[in-house]
């Protein structure tokens, strides 16, 4: 059995259609190319999905979605990984200053829609 490394994807803003407007009821339609992606990164990696939604509700949103396949776990920690995937991420490169600037500048991919 060979071991894959874990990747944590992000549930809203990643894998959905999320825009800013939570509902803690509904997660939006899952986004288009989602599947394909998730599907891809199974064969090299362990896919848990990350979010601070309810667990039980994320997970009815995978199974629907035909998701399950692909994905090992859904936590709502941060819990040790190789990669993280997430639409609220900055990737420190060394640089304190930059990273600053960076945090200080920093929007959403969908802030401009």
């Amino acid at each position: 059995m060979t071991y894959k490394k874990t990747i944590l994807v992000d549930l809203d803003g990643v894998l959905n259609t999320y825009d800013g407007k939570y509902d803690e009821n509904f997660i939006p339609p899952i986004k288009n190319g989602a599947y394909q992606f998730l599907e891809k990164l199974s064969f090299k990696f362990e896919i848990k999905i990350f979010t601070t939604r309810n667990k039980f509700l994320a997970n009815k949103w995978i199974i629907e979605n035909k998701l399950n396949k692909f994905v090992a776990d859904v936590t709502n920690f941060k819990s040790p990984a190789f990669l993280i995937i997430d639409d609220r991420c900055i990737n420190f490169r060394g640089n304190f200053d930059n990273t600053l600037k960076e945090v200080e500048n920093f929007d959403t991919w969908y802030s401009s829609l």
